[in-house]
């Protein structure tokens, strides 16, 4: 049962004549206030959560199975003669690689813009679409400059997919639930690996008037459209509009993210916001965290299979060899998020994520590759594909640490441009040329796995004071200095505290009452950062 909390002391807010968040729009249509308080039980939370996760999770993890199959299908097509079919020469074979995160460079600014304005679940259906006909044109390219066109529109169209799905995670779970839920969809990287080289191993042994890696890029770019239409039909834009909820539970949808403190959606562009984000020291921190494991994420993403091949093992083994990368992805991935939530910290876990990926390195770069150490050798490599667990961990670090719809949208897109540069840059610190050590491209990731775990500790620095000023503002506004965030909690915690308070008030204090009025996380003195 819903019912309307206990009026609460107001507190002055400057009211603008910006547009209200979607969340208090919908609260003023039921006749409430954005500052009202709606009490919401463990069982109808949980209720709620499931049907969000029934409808939402399944689409945003096969797109993004999808978009990661897609962009792995040149690594794939490498070891079946693309690069002799096609004769690429030099560093051709890395600049496929390089170009799609140029495109997604790019593109990042005019996705942001878009974000804010049009509906996400349509918008991000049409890139998906657009992406499967791009990758299914790539069977008709033949040289480098079609290969090269094919990859760049390939990137633009794909540019969006990532930034939407934080922003969809943030609109629709706490913060406790988001860690999870970023990890989830970004674990599709360690199941490309594994099933997208099961049926590439399938593919590869085909045979017809077309090479291997024509069908490869055609079979998987027909999925893709397939999927683009599912996409659009059912993924909802925002919660205030999903139809599949009834409009009680859109009420229990948005009051459980209340404690976030970031509000839901405005569709209003907000230059106070953009210049707020851009002088914003934290945007930087998250701009150097994905730029720094992005390098090598791009470098190893694009060069792996080439890798294990330089470990002297066949065209089909490597692939088959591929599938282990694939499930510790998913373990580091997953473990990872679980870790963070359990202990509601993000850095320390960033941290013991670089160790195993610096120690691969460097057994690959001191191991023979004389065809006699293939078993240390694989283990190195695997080690290295702890990595992927990283990246999750920073796009939520950074989502849950800023509010405001267009500032939002802004620190995403930065910190994916810093997430393009580095997918450039690291697949040109490895050439074919240097195999079979790629020694270049190995010292440079354990440096940066290195610069990761020192930006973790300045950033989490810069955190804790962030959180000592709020303090400080609030008592200068009369209020306690200590605000409980309940955001990072579990129901069964929430509901715990309440019994032994003796309180059935839907939050603490405070806290909340302008989660919905669409202020950036340094103008909200109640917004609480997290580690």
């Amino acid at each position: 049962m819903i019912e309307a909390a206990p009026p609460r002391p107001s507190v002055s807010h400057n009211r603008s004549t910006h547009k209200l968040d979607a969340a208090a729009e919908l609260l003023r249509k039921v006749g409430g206030d954005a500052s009202d308080r709606i009490i919401v039980t463990p069982a109808d939370d949980k209720r709620v959560l499931r049907k969000i996760d029934l409808v939402l999770l399944p689409l945003m993890l096969g797109v993004y199975f999808l978009q990661q199959l897609d962009k792995a299908t040149l690594a794939y097509s490498s070891v079946f003669g693309l690069i002799t079919d096609t004769h690429l020469v030099g560093k051709q074979y890395s600049w496929l690689g390089s170009i799609v995160y140029l495109a997604q460079l790019g593109a990042q600014p005019v996705v942001a813009w878009l974000l804010v304005k049009l509906p996400i679940g349509k918008f991000s259906a049409t890139m998906v679409l657009f992406w499967g006909i791009t990758l299914s044109c790539m069977a008709a390219a033949h040289n480098f400059g079609g290969l090269l066109a094919a990859r760049f529109f390939l990137g633009a169209f794909e540019a969006s997919i990532a930034p939407a799905f934080v922003a969809i995670t943030q609109m629709w779970w706490r913060r406790r639930e988001q860690t999870i839920r970023v990890a989830s969809w970004y674990a599709m990287n360690g199941v490309t690996n594994m099933v997208g080289s099961l049926i590439t191993y399938g593919l590869g042994h085909i045979n017809g008037s077309l090479k291997s890696y024509q069908i490869i890029f055609l079979f998987f770019g027909l999925i893709t459209v397939s999927f683009s239409f599912v996409m659009f039909w059912f993924m909802p834009d925002s919660p205030v509009e999903a139809k599949f909820l009834k409009d009680h539970d859109k009420i229990i949808a948005i009051e459980r993210l209340r404690a976030n403190n970031m509000g839901v959606l405005t569709r209003e562009w907000r230059w106070d916001h953009t210049w707020e984000a851009l002088r914003d020291v934290k945007t930087w921190c998250w701009f150097c965290l994905m730029l720094s494991i992005s390098i090598p994420s791009g470098g190893i993403s694009t060069f792996g299979p080439l890798i294990v091949q330089s470990f002297q093992f066949s065209s089909f083994d490597t692939i088959l060899l591929n599938i282990p990368f694939g499930a510790v992805q998913l373990i580091a991935t997953m473990g990872g998020a679980f870790v963070a939530m359990k202990i509601k910290r993000k850095g320390p876990v960033i941290i013991g994520l670089c160790v195993p990926p610096i120690i691969g390195c460097v057994m690959l770069m001191v191991i023979s590759h004389d065809g006699t150490h293939k078993g240390p050798l694989l283990v190195g490599y695997y080690l290295i594909s702890v990595y992927p667990g990283i990246s999750p961990l920073i796009y939520s670090w950074g989502s849950q640490n800023t509010a405001g719809d267009t500032k939002r949208k802004v620190v995403n897109g930065i910190f994916f441009i810093g997430q393009s540069v580095g997918n450039v840059v690291g697949p040109q610190l490895y050439t074919t040329a240097e195999k079979p050590r790629y020694s270049r491209g190995l010292r440079s990731n354990v440096a940066l796995f290195v610069v990761i775990i020192v930006i973790c500790c300045i950033t989490t620095a810069y955190l804790m004071f962030l959180n000592k000023k709020h303090a400080n503002r609030r008592v200068a506004l009369g209020k306690s200095a200590v605000v409980y965030d309940n955001s990072l909690d579990s129901v069964e915690e929430i509901e715990k505290r309440r019994v032994a308070a003796g309180t059935s008030d839907a939050a603490d204090a405070d806290n909340g009452d302008k989660a919905f009025e669409n202020m950036t996380d340094l103008e909200n003195e109640d917004f609480v950062f997290v580690y």
